[in-house]
């Protein structure tokens, strides 16, 4: 499948994964549309493609805000007719235990890894339908694993998981591909803004950021799972191995990821 001169939008698009998928859909002569809510950071990214010889357009956009999705993909049409490629990137984390709390950083969670996705969906669906296109959400291992720490993360991919897998039940007759990526740790700002327990980002990562997937990567696959219209991509040896061990040993996999999330810089927990 060629993706020239097909139109992808791409929400958290201004730094790390949907950052980088913008660099290599652009490199299969797509036509983008980047969405985030830092705009300075964004039209950099769209300036840089368009000098590359790209086709991009940037759209401010707070996927948390229902008006500020259907913006998104009336900019999309406006500018470029139709929408072959949704990539619903944007998300944010947290650490903190449950017990700690503030429910309004679960609330912030929900609507931005979950809602921020279905209001995109929503609206681009029937320009995606007319074309057979393709909608693609970025999730985690929390996306089928509980993390300690990350209740309001895990809960939110979960249901995006679930979501997308009802969708793409939906449209088994009508063309529509409906894609879930399970990257694993990947270099980005996520755990740098990943919210406390009062909803305060933390500002510093607990891991060590350069020894972790390099988003590019995450970006190929993600233009691989398009092209070749896969429904589901598990990165990462450990992911497919947490992926399938989890299926027949939950209890061990549950005492494997608290010892390892415990042993974080800061941990929530001990």
């Amino acid at each position: 499948m060629s993706l020239k001169g097909k139109t992808v939008i791409i929400t958290g698009a201004s730094s790390g994964i949907g950052e980088a998928c913008a660099y290599a859909f652009s490199a299969e002569g797509a036509n983008l549309v980047l969405a985030s809510r830092n705009n300075l950071l964004l039209e950099e990214i769209s300036n840089r493609i368009n000098h590359s010889g790209g086709n991009c357009i940037s759209v401010k956009c707070d996927v948390r805000l229902e008006d500020d999705c259907k913006n998104l993909i009336e900019q999309a049409i406006s500018k470029f007719h139709t929408i072959d490629v949704l990539v619903n990137n944007a998300g944010i984390s947290m650490r903190a235990t449950f017990q700690s709390l503030d429910l309004e950083v679960m609330k912030q969670l929900m609507q931005t890894n979950f809602w921020g996705s279905v209001y995109c969906a929503k609206f681009a669906l029937p320009f995606l339908l007319k074309t057979k296109g393709s909608i693609i959400a970025v999730n985690s291992w929390a996306g089928f694993t509980g993390l300690p720490g990350r209740t309001g993360y895990t809960s939110s991919k979960f249901a995006l998981l679930g979501f997308m897998e009802s969708l793409r039940v939906e449209n088994l007759k009508t063309g529509l591909h409906i894609g879930t990526i399970f990257p694993g740790y990947t270099k980005s700002n996520i755990r740098k803004t990943a919210l406390n327990a009062s909803g305060i980002s933390q500002e510093e990562s607990p891991l060590d950021e350069s020894k972790l997937m390099a988003p590019e990567e995450v970006a190929k696959q993600i233009v691989l799972m398009v092209k070749k219209r896969r429904k589901y991509q598990v990165l990462t040896f450990t992911g497919k191995l947490m992926y399938w061990v989890n299926k027949l040993f939950p209890d061990y996999v549950d005492r494997q990821v608290y010892k390892v999330i415990s042993k974080e810089q800061n941990s929530p927990f001990k």
